[in-house]
């Protein structure tokens, strides 16, 4: 009799007063209803707490749990941190930004490509002589931007050093040019010499990060501008020379 309310208090974790009445005293009630109906009376009093201990405790336990997963959402907010700030400011940069001498003589530098694939098509007609010559132009502006490499990298505090790469990258794009110059075909001068800007574009604003905003988004200006032209004369000669060959089909019939 004594072991049997130590095995349910370690088993159960019920009450102690509980405890007496399930243990022998249990037993020894009378079978009469008023017995019966005080037994139950006095189970539900005394069964009434261990059941809203047992059903708060994990509700205690869900809302600790939610709280700290509740507070710990915030903790993912990060603030931004100011060279972010720094870098979205030198995005803002535009041509407005750049020096006026550089911008001028930049855009005018321009002429003479977009000049040539206008003249042939307000005449209507190919003349090779032009685009020849804006071909040779063209030759020349790549070498000037391949030594303007060699003038960034030979001065004692550049960032960039006169070594093997800087100083050979230099020396490719004037190569390319030279070599579109003799094609006695023009298109594929053209297509040479697009190569040729195309590499001396990627050189000056891939392997130079040091170059100025301004400066890089008047290279990609200048650069779409020269190749844009260069196709424009390539289509005129293929369209106008197919249109000068019909006609002279036609007079010679």
């Amino acid at each position: 009799t004594s072991m049997f309310p130590l095995i349910q208090r370690c088993c159960f974790n019920t009450p102690f007063k509980l405890q007496k009445l399930t243990g022998p005293s249990l037993l020894l009630c009378g079978k009469s209803k008023t017995t019966w109906s005080s037994m139950a009376f006095r189970l539900r009093r005394d069964a009434r707490p261990l059941s809203t201990s047992l059903s708060l405790k994990p509700a205690a336990v869900y809302t600790t749990k939610l709280q700290a997963f509740h507070t710990s959402l915030p903790t993912f907010k990060k603030k931004a941190p100011a060279e972010s700030e720094a870098e979205s400011q030198k995005r803002l940069e535009s041509l407005k930004d750049s020096p006026k001498p550089a911008l001028y003589l930049s855009l005018g530098g321009l002429i003479p490509f977009v000049a040539v694939p206008l003249a042939m098509a307000v005449q209507g007609t190919y003349c090779p002589e032009l685009a020849f010559a804006q071909l040779a132009y063209g030759a020349a502006t790549a070498s000037f931007l391949g030594g303007m490499r060699w003038g960034f990298a030979l001065p004692e505090n550049s960032p960039a050093k006169p070594d093997w790469p800087n100083l050979a990258n230099g020396t490719v794009p004037p190569l390319l040019a030279c070599q579109a110059l003799l094609f006695k075909d023009v298109t594929q001068g053209a297509v040479m010499l697009t190569l040729a800007l195309g590499i001396a574009l990627h050189y000056d604003i891939s392997l130079l990060p040091t170059y100025p905003r301004w400066f890089k988004v008047l290279r990609v200006v200048g650069t779409v501008v020269m190749i844009s032209s260069l196709l424009a004369t390539v289509a005129l000669k293929v369209f106008l020379e197919g249109e000068q060959s019909d006609d002279r089909k036609i007079w010679q019939n």
